[in-house]
């Protein structure tokens, strides 16, 4: 086994250690083996070039874990992709498989163990990244394969090299954080799962993530906030920041988590189009921020919904796991977000059998769950991680821990957070495919997940829908607008409407009244009395829908008509004052003038006379024949 350091430093290239060349600026000086028997045409001919040329070869990439894995996985694609690789979904095809790995649960880990085996077996070089590498390196898995750590995958393309040319190669040393802007192949081009820090300040007794992704790491406010704006230029419908622990962000580098999510938010645009989505935060870093962070979670462009895990309702359990809240300081981030965020949704997650619970524990468990009935409970059995506090504990027995899982899952699936919501009119954000292959798959502003009959061109579009039916997790509905064809209508209306040009507003928190698009006000839609951007777009909605109707009869046709004779009347300086030229811009008036009724019997007196005269001429055509 060799250093990946090593095999890189002296390669006659120019370049530093560890540093990588693009394939055209490689030169390759061949070593000639005189006793090597020379090949034939033919013979070079059958020789694959994959098995030669770097970056010709396919990869197979297999990602277990949270979404922090997935985004690293999609890093690394990137940069295997800009290289020339191939990405495959078939680990027959794959000339070399790359194993992203999760070391939260033994499952996780006992499922890269089998694949591992599985690819010795076909004989596939192995390249091995993630945490169960980064906290337990010397694990028998994990002998004569590469592996790469957690913040090193900025350097795939040398291991997974290394690794085809047959060494086997490790590169673990914590380094500085990964470029946010490495070259990036989404697993959902729509959704980007963004990395706000990596590590923790926690010190939970049971964790093995800890142990790979170290202490507490956050990236800077600026680069995150420029992040968000490349992708959303890309065409990203929903950004979901990730963490280890969200709430702890920033603390190693002087800021805090609102003054994160603010800047993110101003980076967003104002017509909904793109959501955000906060990551899982542990209640003891959100307890000082929780009115800031319900602000945010009030943002439209914000889903109100937020994970907080509590692990167990009983606190001498939470002491056992050196969680450092109490159960009342949950309900306390539970309640506030409640109070102060419509529609707030929470997660949570719970640990059955802890070593140390007892049926009095369990029960508060139980009792906490039921007081709250969350929509969404993540229940999982107490997995015993090597090197880990916990697992020097006292285990209680396998047959208790299932029992106990097995109940609360029970409690937990009797739960109907959905109901009620039937004939709901929504506002969702498309932004994939279900596992059905029929609906597609939205969340509305509280993150509940609606699935659709719709073509596939809906995704990434957000929509006008009406709750058909409500299921256990999910609900169904039906299409009533899709809003992006809202938006390209209510553009040329406003535009139509709103060529005169005015001077600026004297108030910062108004929008002029004659502007095309309303500039976002600083202080935030409640705080000045303004209408909310929602609002804003429902009125717009509605104006759309008549202009739609009016274009169906005659009266509309008249009342376009005399719109674009006031417009005209306007441009030219002949109307006066502002309260009349917002009544001739709405196009609408409910009265009708003299001027009116006489315009509407010429046009019927006119119809009438045509008629006549056709009707005339035809009868003296006959005659004459």
């Amino acid at each position: 086994m060799e250093d990946i350091e090593d095999l890189l430093v002296g390669n006659g290239s120019g370049s530093p250690p560890g540093f990588r060349l693009p394939l055209n600026a490689v030169g390759v000086n061949l070593k000639k083996n005189k006793n090597k028997p020379k090949l034939h045409a033919k013979q070079l001919s059958e020789t694959p070039i994959s098995s030669k040329i770097p970056g010709t070869q396919t990869i197979y990439i297999k990602t277990f874990g949270c979404s922090h894995n997935q985004s690293d996985s999609e890093y690394m694609a990137g940069q295997l992709s800009s290289f020339g690789y191939s990405l495959s979904d078939s680990p027959e095809e794959a000339d070399l498989w790359l194993i992203n790995t999760c070391t939260v649960k033994s499952p996780s880990q006992s499922a890269m163990d089998t694949l591992i085996s599985k690819g010795k077996s076909a004989k596939k070089p192995l390249v091995v990244a993630g945490c169960v590498p980064q906290g337990s390196r010397n694990v028998k898995e994990l002998e004569g394969v590469s592996i790469v750590g957690v913040q090193q995958i900025d350097r795939v393309v040398e291991v997974v090299e290394e690794t085809l040319k047959g060494h086997e190669v490790r590169l673990l040393n914590r380094k500085t954080l990964p470029a946010l802007d490495l070259p990036k192949v989404r697993k959902n081009k729509f959704v980007e799962i963004l990395p706000i820090n990596v590590g923790c300040l926690g010190a939970c007794t049971y964790c093995k993530t800890k142990h790979a992704r170290g202490h507490l790491g956050s990236y800077t406010v600026n680069s995150l906030a420029g992040r968000v704006k490349t992708v959303i230029d890309d065409g990203v419908k929903e950004i979901w920041l990730s963490s280890e622990d969200t709430g702890a962000y920033g603390r190693d580098i002087g800021v805090n988590l609102p003054i994160l999510l603010n800047a993110i938010v101003a980076e967003l645009p104002s017509d909904g189009s793109t959501m955000l989505r906060i990551g899982m935060t542990n209640p003891p870093f959100i307890l000082e921020h929780l009115k800031e962070i319900a602000e945010v979670l009030r943002h439209p462009c914000v889903y109100s919904f937020l994970h907080v895990p509590v692990q167990s309702g009983s606190d001498a359990i939470l002491t056992a796991m050196n969680r450092e809240y109490t159960v009342n300081e949950f309900r306390t981030v539970v309640d506030t977000l409640t109070e102060l965020v419509p529609g707030m949704q929470i997660a949570t997650d719970i640990i059955c059998g802890f070593p140390g619970e007892t049926d009095k524990d369990f029960s508060q468990t139980v009792n906490l769950i039921k007081a709250y009935k969350f929509a969404q409970v993540h229940i999982s059995q107490f997995y015993p991680r090597p090197g880990t506090p916990a697992a020097r504990m006292k285990k209680v027995p396998s047959n208790i821990v299932k029992q106990r899982s097995r109940e609360l899952t029970s409690v937990f699936e009797a739960f109907t957070p959905y109901n009620g919501m039937e004939g709901r009119v929504e506002r969702i954000w498309i932004t994939d495919i279900a596992a059905d292959g029929i609906h597609l798959v939205g969340h509305t502003k509280a993150y509940v997940q609606v699935l659709i009959v719709a073509q596939e061109s809906m995704l990434g579009t957000s929509a006008i829908v009406k709750i058909t039916s409500v299921g256990r997790w999910s609900v169904f509905g039906e299409v009533i607008e899709t809003l992006n064809q809202i938006n390209q209508k209510s553009k040329s209306v406003e535009k139509m409407l709103s060529e005169e040009k005015c001077s600026p507003c004297s108030d910062p928190c108004d929008s002029c009244a004659c502007s095309g698009e309303s500039e976002p006000c600083a202080c935030g839609p409640e705080s000045c009395g303004g209408q909310s951007t929602i609002e804003q777009s429902d009125v717009l909605q509605n104006e759309v829908l008549r202009e739609d109707q009016n274009r169906r009869n005659l009266i509309g046709w008249l009342l376009r008509k005399r719109k674009n004779q006031a417009q005209k009347m306007v441009e030219n300086g002949i109307a006066s004052g502002s309260q009349k030229k917002q009544e001739w811009a709405k196009g609408a008036p409910e009265e009708w003038g003299v001027v009116d009724r006489a315009l509407l019997g010429g046009l019927i007196v006119s119809v009438f006379t045509t008629v006549a005269i056709l009707i005339h001429l035809g009868f003296k055509t006959m005659s004459s024949k």
